[in-house]
């Protein structure tokens, strides 16, 4: 099968998982006119939304790509905006041949209006639950100095609606800023109230981010790529059976590699490491998931059996339920 007809069966593809998508990351330009009308937010034209929202080329590194999360949080600070951005988030996921997702977001960000984290997570719940697609919410805690606290109440939260909407969290934001060694705290709490985590690792930081989430017991890694810097590390992974959640657009746009070749997705795939690929950020990123699929199979020359591995691999490492996750296999199965 040559390029093309890969790419073609890609595109028809109907049965897609995708574990690493951010909500705020993900808000079309459609979805920000609607949730911005329901609150009666007066929005630029579709051009300005975009250079606030796309990153541009050349960007210098995570850092600066964070910068492009500030507008669509600005929008998803009351329940009625909340509910409605992940509503039609999952409908226009639903359109792109996803049949389960776990999106993620962090509560603690959407308080400028006076709702707290129990109110912002419900009101997403809600969205969920407006929408028909398999589909959960993974909270995630920030880096940061001064929000432990916050953090904390995260956790918590989590633990009040896991099963409900939500099924685990996670640990985002400025990775070479704040070292992952920092928020052991979180993932001590996490596992004495038996909230599940993913974490992100191994993106801006190096090894050592990935040795200290696999420490705190994560079983999945955010991105995760700079693990393959270290010759035992890469053993540890395959050893404790480590899924890496690779999101290699987003790879590009923060500058992490310089062009999909160098990020090390064949080589993780000959070493036998279960690896998913993702979005990440797919409106900043301007992707989406066969996209991604598509890049990663021209890039590798992967077959079309290598990209259903890819997304069985991803349904294994979802926090889904055994229900969801035999109904999704069948369906990847049978593609």
């Amino acid at each position: 099968m040559n390029n093309i007809e890969l790419n073609n069966k890609i595109d028809k593809m109907n049965n897609l998982v995708e574990l690493h998508l951010h909500l705020d990351g993900a808000l079309s330009i459609d979805n920000c006119k609607k949730i911005a009308k329901l609150q009666n937010i007066e929005l630029p034209n579709d051009n300005e939304i975009s250079k606030m929202m796309i990153v541009p080329y050349g960007c210098n590194d995570l850092n600066e790509f964070l910068t492009k999360f500030e507008f669509p949080i600005s929008l998803l600070q009351t329940k009625e905006g909340i509910k409605n951005a992940v509503k039609n988030l999952e409908n226009e996921l639903i359109e792109q041949g996803i049949i389960y997702t776990e999106i993620r977001f962090a509560p603690q960000l959407h308080m400028n209006k006076g709702l707290n984290q129990d109110e912002v997570v419900r009101s997403a719940i809600e969205g969920l639950n407006s929408s028909k697609l398999r589909s959960n919410l993974i909270l995630c805690c920030m880096r940061g100095n001064n929000n432990k606290d916050e953090n904390m109440e995260t956790v918590r939260v989590a633990k009040k609606y896991l099963g409900k909407g939500v099924c685990a969290i996670d640990l985002a934001g400025a990775e070479s800023l704040y070292p992952t060694a920092h928020f052991k705290y979180i993932f001590k709490y996490a596992k004495e109230l038996g909230v599940p985590y993913t974490i992100h690792a191994g993106e801006a930081d190096g090894p050592s981010s990935v040795y200290d989430a696999i420490s705190f017991g994560s079983k999945r890694i955010g991105h995760g790529v700079k693990s393959i810097e270290d010759f035992n590390l890469i053993n540890l992974i395959i050893l404790k059976g480590i899924t890496l959640e690779i999101c290699p657009t987003s790879n590009i746009c923060t500058s992490v590699y310089n062009k999909i070749t160098d990020i090390p997705i064949k080589r993780f795939i000959d070493k036998g490491i279960k690896i998913t690929i993702n979005t990440d950020d797919p409106t900043i990123c301007n992707t989406n998931l066969k996209d991604e699929l598509k890049l990663v199979a021209n890039a590798f020359n992967l077959t079309y059996e290598d990209i259903i591995k890819l997304q069985l691999n991803a349904i294994n490492a979802s926090f889904a339920s055994k229900e969801v996750k035999e109904e999704v296999i069948k369906l990847l199965i049978n593609d």
